[in-house]
């Protein structure tokens, strides 16, 4: 599999700018699956990312693409810590908290809303979107704002122009390894 989908999908995390992204992909087995996060890995890991499969369903896996030290970051927000306290995760350890929100994703067919953090979404919006039942949002972008509007906008404009430049270099042949920043 070329880096085509995996830098479409995760350009704002290969550049450092995000926290994670998550794309599905099909795969023809398993075996090709774990070769091909393993090689991602590979890649990655020395500029400071992980590649992790979250849930397959029906021939599909979902990838979660992160950065772990802006994740640790994130998930050590007053709100966010609350947040997933609430929901039965163990905010001492990423690597438990990702467990959990794969235990999550196995149990429920839809997303659990706590997913926003993993991406770095801001708590108050992860929080507004709860609280509000995906009603009542300032605006819509990346995800559903409910807290800094003109922020939020700036950073769906920071994600899009990154996403079409890091396409732009793959075409003519950067790969992700060579797009990825060391962080």
């Amino acid at each position: 599999m070329s880096d085509e989908l995996f830098v479409r999908h995760c350009s704002p995390t290969i550049l450092g700018i995000k926290t994670g992204n998550m794309f599905t992909c099909r795969f023809k087995n398993e075996k090709s699956e774990i070769s091909y996060i393993k090689s991602l890995n590979e890649r990655l890991v020395s500029k400071g990312m992980r590649i992790v499969p979250l849930r397959r369903h029906n021939g599909s896996t979902l990838i979660y693409v992160y950065r772990p030290s802006l994740l640790k970051k994130d998930l050590e927000k007053d709100l966010a810590q609350s947040l997933l306290k609430n929901l039965g995760y163990s905010c001492n350890s990423i690597n438990k908290c990702i467990i959990r929100l794969i235990q999550r994703l196995e149990k429920n067919k839809d997303f659990p809303h706590e997913i926003g953090l993993f991406l770095g979404y801001p708590p108050e919006d992860v929080w507004g979107f709860i609280k509000n039942n995906a009603n009542g949002c300032k605006c819509v972008g990346c995800w559903k704002v409910y807290g800094d509007e003109v922020k939020a906008k700036q950073l769906f404009e920071k994600y899009k122009k990154c996403t079409e430049l890091c396409c732009s270099l793959n075409k003519k042949g950067f790969t992700a390894d060579m797009l990825a920043v060391s962080y």
